[in-house]
């Protein structure tokens, strides 16, 4: 299998973890006021927008992240293609996405996002 196929994979591995999560944790805080444990050891995407940003508006950041996580599988389609564009996408959205990182405390993804861009630059030259 090609690099950029694993890329593709580590992305849509990660879109699918965490974006897809979003949605239960959304309903979780819009029924219950307050997020859900994760291993009941520390909030669902409990970082610091958690304890300084109305419910309301996290399930909105929620959302975005959600579409960011859209992009990031798009990205992982074009490169699961050869595409040179998934690559730019998967580098790209990388800024947008450590914002939400930051924000919900996500300890994983900043690891993915770093393996995400030396695979994307080690197979550059294999893009079209």
């Amino acid at each position: 299998m090609t690099l950029e196929r694993w890329t593709a994979i580590v992305m849509w591995a990660y879109a699918a973890g965490f974006g897809l999560a979003t949605i239960p944790v959304a309903r979780y805080l819009l029924l219950n006021g307050r997020l859900p444990m994760f291993l009941n050891l520390f909030p669902a995407f409990g970082g610091p927008w958690s304890r300084s940003i109305q419910p309301g508006a996290f399930v909105a950041l929620l959302g975005i992240f959600f579409v960011v996580t859209l992009l990031v599988a798009a990205g992982a389609w074009m490169l699961w293609n050869g595409n040179r564009m998934g690559g730019i996408a998967a580098l790209a959205l990388i800024p947008i996405e450590a914002i939400f990182w930051y924000g919900f405390a996500l300890p994983i993804p900043p690891v993915l996002g770093l393996i995400r861009v030396v695979m994307v630059i080690a197979g550059w030259k294999a893009l079209s």
